[in-house]
């Protein structure tokens, strides 16, 4: 390691004339001396702190949060993610109640979804170009304006048309999950195991923000008035977003533009199977989402079917919790990605099973088993896209994989519905393991594809 050369004056210690207490050996003088000490290390995750004695499965974790800014940008990502899973519900439920339409409700959220689809990635690309303060906080305001718009109108009755043009606004909000994800990709670039943590705790927060979000959106929309739902959700959005941008020293550094501009673009179709696995395992999430409320609305008891499918994220967040303080399998992430999606299959059929003997309780159990299928599942995914895009294009790649999941969710929910409302209910819990198995084959084919790549390039050599 190299040194640099301190001054320090020291009469009294003749001990010190010669080592430190650290044994670093001191250039001496009379009644002076020169103290040797290590520069600096350019990598924060380097010159991290120690974290203070903890239990040993969560010291991995606490060795996240020793580092100096990373509480606050993941209190403030926290409050901007908490609105993702409340701004759909919020719309449906304030529509539907005030113009008497599920069908109008519907299809508002579904412009917003396919908005987001377009919007999202190129907003990730000027992220990436210019800084994650530099852009997400302008795009969350226009999002914001969008969402108070979109309140504004249904309560003083305005046109359908603008209904649309108001939730389609909200499709500038910026990926906060991937740009935290990009921050620890920074702290923590030349640490694959703290990655790994990182990854697994963002998973964790995903879970955790979808399972709260939804039902405290119908609890303000129903016990305050339709639109509080939504008016608490732009609130969260914007406070966090200060909050998180505000934290500008844990924020990845904006490659020259001449850097980005030589940087290779997103290679679609080298991303192509990883895509579609993300695209089928959103299948799986929204089809599930159907097939429960479905299940619990054909027994009468439709209001327990979000407490139900709060156990599925709350087994993918404490899967998500665990895996982060277990060190990553040794191997090549695409074979570990494709062992972790064949798990979400073979998971993806307890529901099934549980739906067979008509009992709620059961299928709760069975969807909190499952669950646990889905975090090693996206943890693996994100890291592999962390290392397959360059750390240029990095907020852009893991937002077309955000997007990809999404439209899978969407695609995933129609087929379910169309299953549910056509076929026995049991039936329609067959959706979510066909969707996991067409996961599982993208899944494998990124192994083919990685190891044909390697083999032509040793051919090649």
């Amino acid at each position: 390691m190299p040194y640099a050369v301190g001054y320090r004056r020291d009469l009294h210690d003749r001990r010190d004339a010669h080592t430190s207490r650290d044994g670093v050996p001191l250039l001496g003088m009379t009644g002076h001396t020169l103290i040797a000490h290590p520069k600096t290390p350019a990598n924060p995750a380097a010159r991290s702190p120690r974290p203070r004695s903890v239990p040993g499965r969560l010291a991995p974790y606490a060795r996240l949060f020793a580092m100096p800014g990373t509480r606050a940008f993941t209190a403030g990502n926290l409050l901007a993610r908490l609105p993702m899973g409340m701004f759909t519900v919020s719309a449906v439920i304030m529509i539907a109640s005030t113009r008497g339409s599920y069908a109008l409700a519907g299809a508002v959220t579904a412009t917003g979804l396919a908005a987001t689809g377009v919007v999202g990635p190129l907003t990730a690309r000027l992220v990436d170009r210019h800084g994650q303060a530099r852009i997400a906080l302008p795009a969350t305001l226009i999002a914001v304006t969008g969402a108070l718009s979109l309140a504004a109108c249904v309560r003083f009755g305005a046109p359908d048309w603008t209904l649309f043009a108001s939730y389609a606004a909200t499709a500038t909000t910026p990926n906060t999950g991937g740009m935290s994800r990009a921050r620890w990709a920074h702290i923590f670039r030349t640490d694959p195991a703290a990655r790994h943590t990182a990854n697994s705790f963002e998973q964790a927060a995903d879970e955790l923000c979808f399972m709260t979000g939804p039902p405290l959106a119908a609890l303000l929309c129903t016990q305050l008035f339709p639109e509080s739902g939504t008016l608490t959700g732009a609130v969260l959005l914007l406070l966090g977003m200060l909050i998180f941008t505000g934290q500008r020293s844990t924020e990845p550094p904006v490659a020259r533009t001449a850097a980005v501009d030589g940087a290779p673009r997103l290679q679609l179709r080298a991303m192509l199977h990883l895509l579609v696995a993300f695209l089928c395992t959103g299948a799986v999430f929204g089809s599930m989402e159907v097939a429960t409320i479905a299940f619990a609305d054909g027994r009468g008891q439709q209001v327990a079917a979000g407490v139900v499918l709060a156990c599925q994220a709350l087994g993918s967040a404490a899967a998500g919790l665990l895996i982060g303080t277990l060190r990553p399998p040794a191997g090549p992430v695409t074979r570990r990605f494709s062992l972790c999606v064949c798990a979400m299959a073979a998971l993806a059929l307890l529901p099934l099973a549980a739906a067979s003997t008509g009992s709620l309780l059961l299928l709760g159990a069975a969807l909190l088993v499952a669950g646990m299928g889905t975090a090693p599942t996206m943890v693996t995914g994100m890291t592999l896209i962390q290392e397959t895009v360059s750390s240029a294009r990095l907020n852009e790649g893991m937002t077309l994989a955000v997007t990809a999941l999404l439209s899978g969710i969407a695609a995933g929910s129609a087929a379910g519905g169309w299953v549910a409302e056509h076929l026995p209910l049991p039936a329609a819990f067959t959706v979510p393991p066909a969707a996991a198995v067409l996961a599982a084959a993208a899944a494998s084919s990124v192994v083919v594809r990685s190891g044909w790549s390697k083999w032509r390039a040793r051919q090649t050599n």
